[in-house]
């Protein structure tokens, strides 16, 4: 292994991982501008609630908000839902159990788990979750369910599946839903996102929302709104790192499990020469849904920009030369993989981190000793390791501080590096997507702004969803004063 295993059963790589060596000089940008003329932009909608993103937290805020009678458009520029989750390969989704098996991620995330056929997830099943056991430990530290000795709920996904699972689950609730759709730039009405014009094959065409959800994963649309945003990074974790994932084929995972485990220098040997042989950018593969299929994360490259497009261009290069490299080193040493080849790339880029919000509440590394929820708590993370309780996620955190008719979800909520760490993982993406879709739903059909929202009825709404929250007295109409970060 090339790294340590992290507070979150993440791995800290070493420094070599984290290679910022460019394939060709940044070419200077012209200094001149091109004026645009004014046009008029066809009206493709009016709705309630407008979702810009159909990843993780877009879906399940199209769901949510769907559910509390608001009339609803999901905007996706893929061809597919699911984001990460799907198209980027994250097909490993991370911790949803607490440390003592406890399922704390729930509600829509356990229903498109749930969704999901026998043979297209894989993970240790609910008995074991939360299991100290030795043995039990040990056997899924290696498929990617144990951390820190103990076994949780982790599973490994189909992506194919769980893109139709989406979609079917989006298409049942009533969404319109719209694929190929580039959002370009919000409306605005003074400090309040109206919706969104978006690119297609049509051209520009505009929607008109109550509100509007932004789980682009980036914070595109409250980064052009205005919204004020951090960018700060935590430099020892891999949250700010960008890659390219992908899958091979015809493998023999156990094979590979069984020569890792069992002959530890002659593992420590093949990932040195790995090494060499892939200029220090070397990559172990984990378990996927199945045996003959294997799954790589990595190599992660850091110190570039997800929101600048060369800087993307050149990390898809480098990922898909280093997966060609990979695999002609693994097909000659690595056992299992005599017979392997490249089954896919991802067809997104694994960003892990752009922008984050500056809201009206804030989850920062401060709070991950206090075990006491907010008073507008809408979710639940698991905790960083078995020594702090779990992590309160308020509402606060998707609120904007600076502007209205507008919520966020996903990885670019308010939050700290230290916490973004987590916060970015897949199931707290769908954690706050149905929170801000209910709240989105809420504020549209009850003409109130996002921010008034009560958050009593917020959360009776969210428990009758199957979301977890802690017993906590509340009576406030809306964000409590005491969330708002300064």
């Amino acid at each position: 292994m090339s790294g340590a295993e992290s507070a979150y059963g993440r791995v800290f790589f070493q420094a070599e991982a984290f290679n910022t060596r460019r394939l060709t000089e940044r070419l200077a940008r012209p200094r001149e501008m091109i004026e645009e003329p004014a046009r008029r932009v066809p009206l493709f909608r009016r709705c309630d609630v407008l979702v810009v993103g159909g990843g993780p937290a877009g879906t399940a805020a199209a769901i949510a908000a769907a559910r509390t009678g608001a009339e609803v458009v999901l905007l996706e520029r893929y061809n597919h839902l699911g984001g990460l989750s799907t198209g980027g390969l994250v097909i490993w989704i991370d911790r949803m159990t607490d440390w003592s098996g406890r399922v704390v991620i729930a509600g829509i995330a356990s229903e498109l788990m749930d969704r999901l056929p026998r043979d297209a997830i894989a993970g240790p099943p609910p008995a074991s979750w939360g299991s100290a056991d030795v043995a039990a430990a040990a056997f899924w530290r290696e498929r990617t369910a144990a951390f820190h000795g103990v076994v949780t709920h982790s599973p490994t996904i189909d992506p194919e599946h769980l893109k139709y699972v989406s979609q079917e689950m989006v298409l049942a609730h009533g969404v319109q839903l719209v694929l190929h759709a580039w959002m370009s730039v919000p409306i605005m009405e003074g400090g309040r996102v109206t919706g969104v014009i978006f690119e297609c094959k049509e051209g520009r065409q505009a929607i008109l929302a109550r509100v509007t959800v932004d789980c682009t994963g980036d914070g595109d649309v409250f980064h052009r709104a205005g919204a004020g945003d951090e960018t700060d990074i935590d430099e020892r974790d891999i949250h700010h790192c960008m890659n390219t994932a992908w899958l091979f084929a015809g493998v023999d995972m156990e094979r590979w499990i069984a020569f890792k485990t069992g002959e530890p220098d002659a593992f420590a040997d093949f990932m040195r020469r790995g090494r060499e042989a892939c200029g220090g950018l070397f990559e172990r593969p984990f378990v996927s849904w199945r045996n003959d299929i294997a799954l790589f994360l990595g190599p992660r490259l850091a110190g570039y920009s997800a929101v600048h497009v060369e800087n993307q261009t050149e990390v898809e290069v480098r990922s898909h030369r280093l997966m060609m490299q990979h695999l002609a080193f693994y097909r000659v040493n690595a056992p299992g993989f005599d017979q392997s080849y490249a089954m896919l790339s991802a067809p997104q880029l694994g960003v892990r981190h752009a922008r984050r919000m500056i809201g009206v509440g804030r989850i920062g590394r401060s709070q991950f000793e206090n075990c006491q929820p907010f008073a507008d708590e809408i979710g639940i993370s698991p905790s960083l390791s078995p020594r702090l309780p779990v992590v309160s996620v308020p509402y606060g955190c998707l609120v904007p501080r600076s502007v209205d008719g507008l919520l966020v979800a996903g990885r670019h909520i308010s939050c700290d590096p230290s916490a973004h760490s987590f916060m970015r993982e897949i199931p707290q993406c769908w954690m706050t997507g149905q929170a801000a879709g209910t709240a989105a739903g809420l504020a549209a059909t009850r003409d109130v702004a996002p921010r008034l929202v009560p958050i009593p009825d917020l959360q009776t709404s969210l428990l009758r969803q199957g979301v977890v929250l802690r017993p906590q007295v509340t009576s406030e109409p809306a964000i409590p004063s005491a969330v708002v970060q300064k």
